[in-house]
């Protein structure tokens, strides 16, 4: 199958990195490669892009795609939240920018067998690296009904988690639960007929939060914020394209604090904490896509993005 996958919020992060041509850019969910393509043509001889991800079919599919460019770009297979390790790998210390455009590609929900989809009754697999072992079949089997409902209340902000964990862990007594379509349908019973057509299809926020969960998505997030700020140079921006509130509520106070990190009581007169500002938030409002790109790429529905530019101490 080919990788296809419309770039979501392509001109404005592109245009939020404020391109140099002789710099350094990481695409850390390389993708099919669009926003990367992007990048690329606006460099000059000299500037250089990496691109990071831990697709086995994204890195194929990108390494085509981008061939173009293949003499100011190279490609890592890994995690974003394994940055700082890619980057001294190659040499390199600090770069001008970074972005990333976060949660599941076009592509992932598009290949039935990688268990992402619950429109097609497929193994539960939903691993975004395949090198992994375990799957979202070993979440549902494995874990207790209590971290169940947990996840699914907290990761897919489902009103309905402790019923459907409920469904799980009573079916689950009788044989272990492979397919999407069976988790689909112990989901269905799960939820009252008269709230099943609300807010799309009814197994949409519990595969949210298996996919979640597996591929620690939230944590991966949060713990390399920080560092992939540090990694910026001077005048340096990171731009992150959320898809849902938990993913925004992390860039944004993330942000927030990388601005404003004092911690000092608000009627202290000086600042006694010594934590100083790394930058500042260049969107104070979150960039959304426009009317057109909403109506042509249902997926860019939702997507936010936040920009922060890193500033020395002086």
């Amino acid at each position: 199958m080919i990788f296809e996958h419309k770039s979501v919020l392509l001109e404005e992060t592109v245009d939020s990195l404020k391109i140099v041509p002789d710099g350094i850019y990481v695409d850390g969910t390389l993708g099919g490669g669009g926003h990367a393509a992007r990048v690329l043509s606006r460099l000059g001889p000299s500037g250089r892009l990496v691109g990071i991800d831990q697709d086995e079919d994204a890195v194929r599919a990108a390494t085509e795609h981008l061939n173009d460019y293949k003499d100011k770009v190279i490609i890592v297979r890994s995690s974003y939240g394994d940055i700082r390790n890619v980057l001294q790998g190659l040499g390199i210390q600090r770069v001008n920018g970074i972005y990333l455009d976060l949660g599941v590609s076009s592509y992932q929900l598009d290949t039935a067998e990688r268990g992402f989809t619950y429109r097609v009754d497929v193994p539960l697999d939903m691993r975004m690296d395949q090198r992994r072992e375990m799957t979202a079949a070993d979440i549902v089997n494995d874990y207790s009904e209590s971290e169940l409902c947990r996840i699914i209340r907290d990761y897919g902000e489902e009103r309905f988690a402790k019923n459907i964990a409920r469904h799980i862990a009573a079916e689950r007594e009788k044989h272990r639960i492979e397919t999407t379509g069976e988790l689909v349908e112990l989901i269905r019973a799960a939820i009252p007929a008269r709230m099943r057509a609300e807010g799309g299809h009814p197994a949409k926020r519990t595969f949210q939060a298996l996919r979640i969960e597996l591929n620690q998505e939230l944590t991966v997030l949060e713990e390399s914020m920080d560092t992939m700020i540090d990694l910026l140079k001077p005048g340096g921006r990171l731009a992150v394209i959320t898809f849902h509130s938990l993913e925004d509520r992390i860039v944004k106070q993330k942000f927030r604090t990388a601005e404003y990190p004092c911690i000092c009581p608000p009627d202290f007169p000086v600042c006694t904490c010594g934590r100083t500002s790394r930058g500042k938030v260049i969107t104070r409002k979150p960039i959304i896509p426009g009317e057109d790109e909403k109506e042509d790429n249902r997926r860019s529905r939702g997507s936010k993005l936040r920009v922060f530019e890193r500033q020395e101490r002086e």
